[in-house]
This record gives C-alpha cells, structure tokens and sequence, in this order.
C-alpha cells in the first residue's frame, strides 16, 4: 500500500482536521453546541461546549478546555482559565468528554501548562497520515 502525501497549505491540507473535530464534536453529543475550523499555521478547530466553555485543537499542543472568551470560523479562539487535555495531540474521540470531565475537576492529565508535540513547520512527519485516519474512519 502506498502512502499518500498531501501537499501542505493546499485546500486539502488546510481542511483534513475537519473529520477529526467532527468525531470529538460527535463523541461530546449534547456538551457540543458548535463546532469550525479554526487558522492555518498551526491548524486548529474549536468546539463550543453548553455552559459557556469551549475546546480547542491544534497541530501542536493538542486540546485545551476553559472559558469561551471570543472566536469564530477562521480565528483564533480565545480562552480564560484554560488547561491542556494531554493525553497527544489526537487524544481518542470517544476519551475527549472524560478528558473533560477531568479537567473540570481539576484532576487526570491535565495542565496549565502547554505541551509541544511537535511543529506546523514538519509537513513531512507523519501526522498528516494521522489525521488522514480520522477522514477515513468518518467517511466509512
């Protein structure tokens, strides 16, 4: 089987977290109010959660959960009181709410502080095929 690479900043490329935020949109049912993609450089998508908070993805550090300050399609999502999920930088769909639940409680992996996974600059790393899982899996 040959692996295909997609070429970075191309409509594709700029897109293919899409189905990833989907499934988690999904996974969070009812907590999820709305989702969209968020920048380029790094990529990133937001899901607003019920109750005012908020997740947010993105190609280097992964989710983060706080308070929904501002944002919208194409921007940057700003947060309050915010912590990282851990757990990589595609944490399991269906682990995101207890992931949540836990850093609501102040409890699990999460943190303040930021982690770094790896950099938007690598477009030849692996993580495109990653990503490229998760649009498979939606669309079967």
């Amino acid at each position: 089987m040959a692996v295909r690479h997609v070429e970075p900043y191309t409509d594709e490329w700029r897109h293919q977290p899409v189905s990833y935020l989907r499934l988690v949109a999904e996974a969070l049912g009812a907590q999820a109010e709305a989702w969209w993609e968020g920048p380029c450089d790094p990529r990133a998508g937001t899901i607003r959660l019920t109750g005012g908070d908020a997740l947010v993805w993105d190609e280097e550090s992964g989710w983060r959960w706080g308070r929904f300050v501002s944002g919208g399609p194409g921007s940057c999502t700003v947060l309050a009181e915010f912590r990282y999920l851990g757990g990589g930088l595609l944490l399991r769909p269906e682990r995101v709410p207890a992931a949540v639940a836990e850093a609501r409680a102040g409890v699990g992996n999460s943190t303040a502080w930021r982690p770094c996974y790896r950099s938007y600059r690598h477009h030849r790393d692996g993580f495109d095929l990653a990503l490229d899982h998760y649009a498979a899996f939606a669309g079967a």
